[in-house]
């Protein structure tokens, strides 16, 4: 199959889920109190928007990167795209929870819901590329050596989302900096160290 309307649909899908993402910021009430006061209480709201906007753009690029490499694509990849893309469409639900009880006792369970979506969306995408190579539908000519390196790139995503999401258990402030951190990662790890995929 061509894989033009995948990439279509699926730019589609990531379009529309780093928009909701707006939908969780809010202008404060003010009250009594001061403007910059209010703003600054609802600094959850805002530093959880900024790392999932950052991370659904390190999908999207790394997703194109990976359909860059494919010649064709089949109904099994399909359907792994669209489960992935089910994680993608969910992520604001996630990063609303984050934002609403960061500062509460259901902290925890706000991060490890956080987490579990993005482990669950690194496998996936570990999924589509090993499938890929399986059945046959990388481009011919495809560089050996650039193959696994992207291979061995996409196990890090799970491994360092799980340690982010277990870290939740302890302490979920040290989770949130966490996730920035990977956000960060692998920003820093395509633009500043020349590689084009990443996890």
């Amino acid at each position: 199959m061509d894989k033009t309307r995948l990439e279509a649909f699926s730019d589609g899908v990531f379009a529309i889920a780093i928009t909701l993402l707006v939908l969780d910021l809010h202008v404060p009430e003010v009250g009594s109190d001061s403007l910059a006061h209010a703003l600054l209480r609802q600094w959850p709201a805002d530093a959880s928007y900024v790392v999932s906007f950052v991370t659904i753009g390190i999908i999207w690029v790394n997703h194109h990167n990976l359909l860059r490499h494919l010649e064709r694509c089949d109904r099994g990849l399909l359907f792994l795209n669209v489960f992935l893309l089910m994680t993608v469409a969910v992520v604001p639900y996630p990063t609303a929870l984050v934002s609403h009880y960061a500062r509460s006792p259901n902290a925890t369970a706000a991060a490890v819901a956080y987490g579990s979506v993005m482990v669950t969306m690194a496998l996936l995408f570990n999924a589509i590329w090993h499938y890929s190579i399986r059945h046959g539908l990388l481009a011919p000519g495809a560089d050996p050596r650039e193959v696994s390196g992207i291979t061995r790139s996409y196990l890090l995503g799970p491994l360092l989302y799980l340690t982010g999401t277990l870290v939740a258990f302890v302490s979920a402030d040290a989770s949130l900096i966490i996730y920035a951190g990977i956000a960060l990662f692998f920003v820093a790890s395509s633009s500043l160290w020349g590689r084009k995929d990443g996890a």
